[in-house]
């Protein structure tokens, strides 16, 4: 995963695999929780790829993107959904859900110890 601004073309490939949280413009960072992902495993992906513009293809294609709305949730609903490995951040603008521990190799260091 990466830190920046969401894209919609990144949104646009991981919308098939689960609900999303997040929409386009939104700031990310590791260990953010970008949606649902419909399996129950953890799936790491990063929502700020940018589409490679070069002389064939144009820029007003990234405005056809056409994106479910995203599933956004109370304190309660959050609450409800949160995991023992996952926190909830509230701010004033934002209610967001992300891992407890940041790092992508210490959040599978950590399972493979847990499953031992």
């Amino acid at each position: 995963m990466g830190y920046g601004t969401i894209t919609a073309h990144s949104l646009m490939g991981l919308e098939a695999r689960g609900t999303l949280f997040v929409s386009p413009g939104l700031e990310s960072y590791d260990g953010m929780i970008i949606g649902e992902h419909s399996r129950d495993t953890d799936l790491d992906v990063n929502p700020v790829k940018a589409k490679e513009l070069t002389n064939i293809r144009s820029v007003n294609k990234d405005e056809n993107v056409k994106l479910s709305p995203p599933r956004l949730m109370t304190l309660e609903e959050a609450i409800g959904y949160v995991a023992s490995d996952e926190l909830i951040e509230v701010t004033p603008k934002t209610i967001r859900l992300r891992k407890r521990c940041l790092d992508v190799t210490k959040r599978k260091s950590q399972s493979k110890r847990a499953k031992e």
